[in-house]
C-alpha cells in the first residue's frame, strides 16, 4: 500500500503540517522528518522508474537504489541549497544595508511622494511584476520587504497589504513571462513563439495580479497583521531607523542601485544570450556579471559600502549588521534546503507519473489537464518551476496542433496558472515571505495560500474563456 505514491505524498503532508502546527515543531525539523520518512518508504521499484525517467545511466540508477533514505535526502538538501543558499545569504546582506544606511527609507519616502500614500501599494505591485521576470521570486521578496516595512512605518499601518502586494506581482511574473526560467522552458517545448508567450504571459499576468490585489486588500481587511520583530530586525531598530531626517539619507539613485544593478546585470544576460549574440570579447564578461551569484556579491558590495559611508565608523561598523542578516538568513537557507529535500524524495516516489495516469485514464482535456497537473506536482513538491517543467513533459506529447481547435500559446498559460496553487510548507517561496513578513504559519497557510491559489484559479479561468472566444488560430 505504502508503494501508492499518492499515499506516500499525504503522509508527506500529514508529518510536515502536523509537526508545525499540532506538536509546534521548528519547520526545519518537520520537513527533515518529512523526508527521510517519505524517503524510507518510497521502494527501490520506484527508483528504479524514477531512474529510467530520467535517463540515468546503470551506475547512476544502482547507486540510487542502494543508497539510503539519508543520503537521498542529503542529496536533494544539498541541491537546493546550492541553487539558493548564495542567493538568500547576499540578499539579506542587501535587505539589512538598506534598512540600516537608510537606502530603504529614501526610496520609501519618495515613493510616497511621487504616488501618495493611498497608491503606495499598487506601486509595490507594479514594482514587484517588474522585477518578478528578470528575477527569481525569492530574490525580488528578498529586496522589496525592506521596503514594505519602512512603507508600514512611514504610513502608520497597513503592513499586511504591502507584504501582499509585494507577493502578488513578483510570483505571477515568475509563472506566466519569460525569461524566467520556467515560462521560457514551457514556450520552447511547447514551440509557442517567444515573444506571443512574453505578449500573452505579460497580458495575463497583469489580468492576474488586479485579482490579486484586490484579494490582498480584502484580506488587509479581514485580518490585521503587525509589524513584528523579524530575525534581521525588531521593530524598535526600524522606528529608530525611521525616525531620521531627510538630510541623513542617502540619494535616491544610490539608495536604488543595490536593488536596481542585479536587475540590470541578470535580464542583460537573458536579454543578451536570447539575440544569440556571438561576441568572444563580451560574451564572458556578461555571462560572468549576469550570474545571479555575482550580481547579488556586487550588490551587497554596494549596499555595504553606501552603509559604511552612512555610518562614518570605517570598516569595523559592518560586521553587527552582516552579522544580524546571515544569522536571519542562515534559519531561511535551512528551511528552505529542507523544503527542497522533502520535494525531491516526493518526486522520487514517482508521483508526476501516477498524476499522467490518473488524468489519462479519466479523460481530462489537455488545458485541464495541463492546468490540474501542474497543480497536483506544485502542491507535491513545492517549486513551481519544477511543476511546470514536469506538467510540460506530461502534456507535450498528448498535443496535437492540428486538431487542438486553439494556440498551444493558452496550453502554456494554463502550465503557468497551474504553478501556483498550492504554496505551502514544501514551497521556499512559503518560508520566505513569512519568515521576512514575520508571519506565523497559520497566518500563511490562512492568507498567503489562498491568495497564491485565487491568482491561479482566476488565470486558468481567463485561459479556458481565452481559448474559447479567441483561439488565434
Amino acid at each position: 500500500m505504502f508503494a501508492e505514491p499518492i499515499v506516500l505524498l499525504l503522509i508527506g503532508m500529514a508529518v510536515v503540517v502536523g509537526g508545525v502546527l499540532v506538536l509546534r515543531f521548528h519547520a526545519f525539523v518537520a520537513l527533515l522528518l518529512g523526508a527521510l520518512i517519505v524517503a524510507a518508504l518510497t521502494p527501490s521499484e520506484a527508483l528504479e522508474r524514477y531512474a529510467g525517467e530520467r535517463g540515468l545511466s546503470p551506475d547512476a540508477t544502482a547507486s540510487l537504489v542502494a543508497s539510503s533514505a539519508g543520503s537521498r535526502v542529503a542529496q536533494g538538501f544539498g541541491v537546493t541549497c546550492g541553487k539558493i543558499g548564495i542567493v538568500i545569504a547576499l540578499a539579506a546582506i542587501i535587505g539589512r544595508a538598506l534598512l540600516e544606511s537608510g537606502a530603504a527609507e529614501r526610496i520609501v519616502r519618495s515613493a510616497v511622494g511621487v504616488l501618495g500614500e493611498r497608491r503606495a501599494p499598487a506601486g509595490l505591485v507594479g514594482s514587484s511584476f517588474l522585477l518578478g521576470i528578470p528575477v527569481f521570486f525569492d530574490t525580488v521578496f528578498y529586496l522589496m520587504i525592506p521596503l514594505g516595512k519602512a512603507l508600514s512605518l512611514r504610513t502608520g499601518g497597513n503592513y499586511l497589504l504591502y507584504v501582499l502586494a509585494i507577493m502578488t506581482g513578483a510570483t505571477m511574473a515568475h509563472s506566466l513571462v519569460p525569461p524566467t526560467p520556467g515560462p521560457l522552458f514551457v514556450a520552447s517545448e511547447l514551440q509557442v513563439d517567444m515573444g506571443l508567450m512574453i505578449l500573452g504571459g505579460g497580458t495575463l499576468g497583469l489580468c492576474t495580479v488586479a485579482y490579486g490585489y484586490c484579494h490582498a486588500c480584502w484580506a488587509a481587511r479581514r485580518w490585521e497583521v503587525p509589524l513584528r520583530d523579524t530575525p534581521d530586525t525588531s521593530r524598535a531598530e526600524l522606528e529608530t531607523l525611521s525616525a531620521r531626517a531627510d538630510a541623513e539619507l542617502p540619494s535616491l539613485w544610490l539608495s536604488l542601485l543595490p536593488v536596481v544593478l542585479p536587475v540590470v546585470l541578470i535580464s542583460g544576460r537573458t536579454v543578451y544570450d536570447s539575440l544569440a549574440i556571438e561576441s568572444a570579447t563580451w560574451a564572458p564578461w556578461i555571462a560572468g556579471l549576469g550570474d545571479k551569484n555575482v550580481a547579488l556579491t556586487l550588490a551587497a558590495a554596494v549596499s555595504l559600502g553606501l552603509l559604511a559611508a552612512r555610518k562614518c565608523e570605517g570598516p569595523g561598523a559592518l560586521a553587527s549588521p552582516v552579522q544580524a542578516a546571515l544569522q536571519s538568513g542562515g534559519v531561511i537557507i535551512l528551511i528552505t534546503a529542507a523544503g527542497g529535500a522533502f520535494g525531491a524524495v516526493l518526486q522520487q516516489t514517482g508521483i508526476s507519473t501516477r498524476i499522467a495516469e490518473l488524468s489519462r485514464a479519466y479523460e481530462i482535456g489537455l488545458l485541464p489537464l495541463a492546468f490540474g497537473c501542474t497543480v497536483l506536482v506544485r502542491t507535491a513538491q513545492g517549486s513551481a518551476t519544477v511543476a511546470m517543467i514536469t506538467a510540460t513533459g506530461i502534456v507535450s506529447g498528448l498535443m496535437d496542433t492540428a486538431t487542438l481547435g486553439y494556440h498551444p500559446l493558452y496550453v502554456a498559460l494554463a502550465i503557468g496558472c497551474g504553478s501556483k496553487p498550492f504554496a505551502w510548507m514544501n514551497d521556499s517561496g512559503f518560508w520566505v515571505i513569512c519568515r521576512m513578513s514575520g508571519l506565523t504559519e497559520s497566518e500563511g497557510l490562512r492568507i498567503v495560500t489562498p491568495l497564491s491559489a485565487g491568482m491561479g484559479f482566476f488565470g486558468f479561468g481567463l485561459v479556458l474563456l481565452a481559448a474559447r472566444w479567441l483561439p488565434l488560430v
